[in-house]
């Protein structure tokens, strides 16, 4: 028997278990079944496609299943609304093309859509940003850079993500999102590689996670409310941003986040506040940092009004109080406890 025979059984057999252990009354759909191969080099971004939509028009709970090997996907987007609750359960591991191009003008690499009842599962994904990188340190022509995962109205549980071109996650237009036991690795100078990013959201919920990065392990940009972050382990990373506010007059503000119970582990900064120094009317107010660690870090709180990456930012009015203007920190007592040495 051939050892591409004894692969491609073994991958049908496990997609055959899979249905078996599905949640009862749920229909499933091995990306298999529609022509996936898990052997890390045959493109099964249509096979996907095909998965998806079956389970997307189910109208019953369906689960989505990804078993052990390795699928190459380009960008994908998935799309709802869908007729049901979707499970997208990934046993084995997502890679991207080696060229960054193939992903890298599109902004996304892997998009969920205008879907609710979503819940995404386990495995791993990984977005060989590394030459991406070396593109833009070199100031040469790069395309604009893709982020691994962007999600609407979406759970993600047991996630691992690896070297995203820029954002691994990002959270846009959603509402009662939870986050839980993620890892997200990438090299500390790896750049604008945030961990999970949030935008106009509302209900967020991140725990229980470990965030190693390049950027920021959690950015919380404009419109982000009623936001809870508990049990992250950060580092390295330039730590856990509310910002940058104040790119516009009319964006939203920030409210109602609690930062707890997290540990910094030798990042640039531990808790921020950014905002370029422009008239905005955003604001972030009702801001609780609590029971947090740092160890080696380089600001443990920093609050910057006059924000300016690079030094690029001709259209800065530095004598503007910006738009970070009410914030108010609960059990300032309590901020950090305790500050330790290495």
């Amino acid at each position: 028997m051939s050892k591409f025979f004894k692969t491609t059984s073994w991958i049908y057999f496990l997609a055959f278990i899979e249905l078996l252990l599905s949640p009862s009354g749920a229909s499933a759909y091995s990306v298999v079944r529609f022509g996936a191969k898990g052997d890390g080099r045959t493109d099964s971004t249509s096979a996907f496609i095909r998965a998806w939509m079956q389970a997307c028009s189910s109208v019953r709970p369906a689960t989505l299943s990804v078993p052990r090997g390795t699928f190459l996907v380009r960008s994908i987007t998935f799309t709802g609304p869908c007729r049901n609750r979707i499970q997208f359960a990934i046993h084995g591991k997502l890679v991207a093309p080696d060229n960054y191009y193939a992903i890298g003008n599109s902004g996304y690499w892997i998009q969920f859509h205008k879907v609710s009842r979503l819940s995404i599962i386990g495995g791993t994904i990984d977005a060989k940003g590394a030459d991406f990188w070396s593109c833009r340190s070199r100031g040469q022509s790069c395309p604009q850079g893709a982020r691994s995962i962007s999600l609407q109205w979406c759970n993600v549980r047991g996630l691992t993500s690896y070297n995203s071109q820029i954002m691994h996650i990002s959270i846009n237009h959603s509402n009662d999102v939870k986050i839980q036991n993620v890892k997200i690795n990438a090299p500390s100078g790896s750049p604008n590689t945030d961990g999970i990013h949030v935008e106009y959201s509302m209900g967020v919920t991140i725990t229980d996670s470990t965030i190693r990065t390049g950027d920021d392990c959690i950015s919380l940009g404009q419109g982000s409310m009623n936001v809870w972050v508990e049990q992250i382990g950060c580092g390295p990373g330039h730590g856990i941003s509310i910002g940058s506010l104040g790119n516009s007059f009319n964006e939203g503000g920030v409210q109602n986040v609690t930062l707890t119970n997290s540990v910094f582990t030798k990042t640039q900064n531990g808790v921020r506040l950014k905002s370029w120094a422009r008239p905005s009317g955003g604001y972030a107010r009702n801001i609780v940092f609590e029971n947090l660690i740092m160890r080696n870090v380089g600001n443990p709180i920093i609050i910057d009004q006059n924000y300016c990456p690079n030094n690029m930012c001709p259209h800065q009015l530095l004598d503007s109080v910006g738009s970070v203007k009410k914030v108010f920190i609960k059990n300032e007592s309590q901020l950090i406890t305790p500050i330790l040495g290495s």
